[in-house]
């Protein structure tokens, strides 16, 4: 049972045995050491409905909570709270307990469903810049962070790879040759530009073109062999970045706009039975209400647009793969877009009521300047490029505080720097934009990952250094113990929060107080010095491993890495 649904227990407990009915009970976590480790605030609507003074009620209840085990002590404070003070020899045992387990106290749902995440959603017909970042970064996580969990997570790479500009892309792949354009792929934004430049300038080009555009979408095998190798060019500059990110996006992931295709007509037609569909201007529409706009499906001309795609895609997700829960991790400027396709989806019948769609949307990086990030010269950042640079400058951080052979500095910079630019991100609410600062996401000091990693790698330090078994048990003897071991048995309900909430910064802001916190037991608790007793620092060692095996989940959770000397 959860820490926070067992104490929930111990209140609902003391409320039956006060005779006071109450359908649901919620603690909240207590915001000071002084206010105890949880409290109930409940009283005061209870009151109001009973009309009764909330003290009294608070005091009843207090004296029918057991204090004989977990709860050591309760007490009512300010106008009707119950605050709640847990017991450190159970504190000590519970510790204990999750050290030894591999899923550190982590419970898998006793209900798991299966999920669907569509993320990064790269576009074939240029190289992945900043504007991929977050929807890779935050879709990854989340997908680490609910398979953790225990739910099933089908990961999904929505790709463009189906439009008029695969024409013209493909038909200057052939002029060109597919070993010439296999090099000259190498560098996708010049591609396009020389494919528009020549589709611009010559009119035959351009027609055969247009011409490949009939064919690619008819099956013409010639044409679909050159779409084809153009896409596994593109796929493969996506790969290459997922894999410097640790990002566990993979091709099989990939469902890309063209495997819809064929369903598209099946939309038209399910949607056009439930009597959705009016024509407007000769175009198939859904009319929603308190909606000026219409929802377009099918244009005068018998073309479909993303909102056909995407109903496709949640028919697909709920009735072929089974999802319970669909997410799309897009930025917030689509919000407009998924909310009238999830209506569409839910009101013809497309997905049923018991699926939950979401968007999860995020905001924009920043540069300093408050704008969009941008290369000095006004252009897209490539994302290989900004990773690269995130190396180089992790690398000379770190040469600036110790030596190291190269080939240990380059996987320290690797880790270190890749970390910084995930972490960076995905601290802050992801709805909120957010500036984008080096000196900030490399820095030692703030809810950074390099504070993280240099947390680990400390415990780690005092591991080699002691040389020997962890073989006693944890007792706490202090205030600063009682609260290093009470926030890491939360780790539990911080997962479970923060994957109901879609919210990666959750983990972060608890990472963040886990080492702030142990940092303050280590500087006051010494662990290894002679004249501390053998069970103070067996209890104390336990107490750091714990810690650190805290650390290096919660970084894994997010895609990051842990370094053992830095």
């Amino acid at each position: 049972m959860k820490l926070k649904q067992k104490i929930n227990q111990y209140i609902s407990d003391a409320l039956a045995n006060a005779a006071i009915n109450v359908e649901q009970v919620n603690v909240v976590e207590a915001g000071k050491p002084e206010f105890g480790d949880y409290q109930f605030n409940g009283i005061m609507p209870l009151a109001k409905k009973l009309r009764r003074n909330p003290r009294e009620i608070a005091a009843e209840v207090a004296e029918q909570i057991d204090t004989g085990g977990v709860i050591r002590k309760a007490e009512v404070a300010g106008p009707g709270f119950i605050n709640l003070w847990l017991d450190d020899i159970w504190l000590g045992e519970e510790t204990g307990r999750i050290l030894s387990d591999p899923r550190i106290g982590v419970e898998k749902k006793p209900d798991p469903v299966k999920v669907v995440i569509d993320y990064s959603g790269p576009n074939m017909a240029k190289q992945m810049h900043v504007g991929h970042l977050r929807s890779t970064i935050i879709g990854d996580t989340l997908s680490n962070l609910l398979t953790f969990l225990g739910d099933e997570v089908i990961r999904q790479n929505h790709i463009g790879d189906w439009g008029t500009q695969f024409g013209m892309l493909i038909a200057y792949l052939e002029e060109i040759g597919e070993d010439t354009g296999s090099e000259n792929l190498k560098d996708l934004e010049q591609f396009y530009k020389d494919a528009k430049g020549r589709f611009d300038e010559d009119a035959a080009f351009a027609d055969k073109a247009r011409e490949y555009v009939v064919k690619i979408q008819s099956g013409d095998p010639h044409c679909l062999v050159l779409w084809k190798r153009f896409i596994d060019i593109s796929l493969g500059h996506c790969e290459e970045i997922y894999e410097k990110l640790n990002v566990s996006l993979a091709r099989e992931d990939v469902r890309a706009e063209s495997f819809y295709n064929e369903k598209l007509p099946k939309v038209v037609e399910a949607l056009d039975k439930k009597g959705k569909l009016q024509m407007s201007e000769g175009a198939k529409c859904v009319f929603l209400e308190d909606e000026e706009i219409p929802v377009i499906i099918q244009k005068g001309d018998g073309g479909y647009l993303y909102a056909t795609t995407d109903l496709a895609a949640l028919w697909f997700r709920s009735e072929v793969l089974g999802a319970k829960r669909i997410s799309y991790v897009v930025d917030a400027r689509q919000a407009g877009h998924f909310k009238q396709v999830f209506r569409v989806a839910r009101e013809s019948g497309l997905v049923g009521e018991d699926v939950l769609l979401e968007h999860i949307a995020f905001g924009t990086m920043m540069d300093k300047g408050g704008r969009p990030f941008k290369t000095r010269e006004g252009g897209t950042v490539k994302l290989a490029d900004l990773l690269d640079e995130a190396v180089v400058r992790a690398k000379e951080a770190i040469k600036a505080k110790d030596a190291y052979d190269p080939a240990a500095l380059e996987n320290l910079a690797r880790i270190v720097g890749i970390g910084a630019v995930k972490y960076a991100d995905l601290s802050i609410n992801r709805e909120s934009n957010y500036i984008f600062d080096w000196e900030k996401m490399l820095s030692l000091e703030g809810n950074t990952s390099l504070y993280q990693q240099y947390a680990y790698a400390r415990i780690m330090s005092i591991f080699r250094k002691y040389d020997g078994e962890i073989r006693g048990r944890i007792v706490i003897g202090n205030e600063i113990e009682h609260r290093l071991s009470l926030l890491l048995l939360r780790f539990d309900d911080l997962l479970e929060r923060a994957a109901k909430d879609a919210a990666p910064h959750q983990i972060t802001s608890y990472l963040y107080d886990v080492t702030t916190l142990f940092m303050r037991f280590y500087e006051q608790n010494p662990i290894l010095k002679e004249e501390v007793g053998e069970e103070t620092r067996q209890s104390r060692l336990a107490l750091s491993a714990l810690t650190a095996n805290v650390i290096r989940q919660g970084l894994s959770i997010l895609g990051i890495g842990v370094v053992e000397r830095l």
